[in-house]
């Protein structure tokens, strides 16, 4: 009986104590190829004006459109071509090391230029960090 009374009270004192957060990070380490994250990265990337690009083997982009504000901000900020629209592109790729799987995760608007080249401008943001690393220890990896 009193092995009942002890499970609720170590359970509460352990929910009590503050639960260590993952380094804020874009890649993660996973024991095995982590198939759901990219299954959830395609399926999440099916809205309107998203597009889904597989770029090698364990490659993978979701490109998506800006609102108007933000299409007029990059291409009047960075010399871009109106005819063909900025996007702001999520890249998921894996690599296969001796413990498993490596994911690096990179975050960038890509803005055409005029002459036909493409100025890719990289996102910085320590908050997108850690939600890359909440997202990666939620499909079993663990941020690196």
């Amino acid at each position: 009986m009193r092995l009942f009374f002890l499970v609720p009270l170590a359970l509460l004192i352990v929910s009590c104590t503050s639960q260590e957060t993952p380094p804020a990070s874009r890649s993660a380490q996973f024991p095995g190829y982590p198939q759901n994250l990219f299954n959830s990265f395609k399926t999440d990337c099916a809205g309107p004006g998203d597009q889904y690009v597989k770029i090698g083997t364990g490659s993978f982009e979701c490109r998506e459109t800006l609102s108007p504000e933000a299409t007029a901000y990059l291409i009047l900020s960075f010399d871009g071509y109106p005819q063909d629209l900025p996007e702001i592109v999520t890249r998921l790729s894996s690599s296969r090391n001796q413990n498993g799987y490596r994911v690096d995760a990179e975050l960038f608007f890509m803005v055409p230029q005029k002459g036909g080249s493409t100025l890719t401008i990289p996102i910085e943001s320590e908050e997108l960090d850690r939600d890359f690393s909440r997202l990666y220890t939620n499909f079993g990896g663990t941020p690196v």
